[in-house]
């Protein structure tokens, strides 16, 4: 990567992190562009190079957050020597129900975006260590010995109710804390994964 190029990514990532800390105290009704610009220190024209208004730079950085996410969560399962399915499932999920333990205000910007943030592929940016697509994830599925009736589909619906279980649970312990709640999520996840399998015929011989 170039001098440019480099440069380029610094000025991003500043206006990435200056809006990301704005509208998590603020709120984004309350940020503008000026603020943002501010905050991070770059020249307000350079912020339409990358971005056409406040909720533009907003979307691209759920999925910014949301590849970042996964990415580590991705990252994580390859250390992990998990082979069984369902097993790296549940390793991604507990990941990145622990990364939103860890950070509340990634949980509270990102968490009922999650899934939008990883199937709006036109969002993903490409010029991030981090950014990772959203077939890497899909991966698993195509590469497991297992078929399912829509795969897509059913990571959208395992995303979905991860984030959205997570939220109150891990915010305020309703109905129970996160800890307790895990042994409830992970077996609604096993079931749904039984429920889309689709069977194996065994070969005539």
């Amino acid at each position: 990567m170039g001098k440019i190029e480099i440069n380029k990514k610094q000025k991003r990532e500043a206006l990435f992190n200056a809006a990301f800390d704005l509208f998590t105290t603020r709120g984004i009704a309350r940020t503008t562009i000026n603020d943002i610009v501010k905050s991070s220190g770059v020249a307000k024209g350079t912020f339409y190079l990358y971005f056409k208004d406040k909720y533009d730079i907003r979307n691209k950085l759920i999925a910014h957050k949301a590849s970042r996410i996964f990415y580590i969560a991705d990252e994580a399962l390859k250390n992990s020597g998990i082979t069984d399915f369902t097993n790296k499932i549940l390793f991604l999920a507990n990941n990145i129900i622990d990364q939103f333990v860890m950070d509340k205000s990634l949980l509270n910007f990102i968490s009922k975006n999650l899934s939008w943030g990883i199937f709006k592929n036109e969002l993903i940016t490409t010029s991030n260590d981090y950014d990772i697509d959203f077939y890497n994830i899909y991966s698993i599925f195509e590469n497991s010995p297992r078929k399912f009736k829509n795969p897509e589909v059913l990571l959208f619906m395992i995303i979905e109710l991860v984030s959205s279980t997570c939220y109150s649970s891990i915010l305020y312990d309703e109905p129970v804390n996160i800890e307790k709640l895990k042994p409830f999520l992970y077996d609604a996840i096993r079931q749904l994964i039984r429920s889309q399998e689709i069977e194996q015929q065994a070969e005539n011989i």
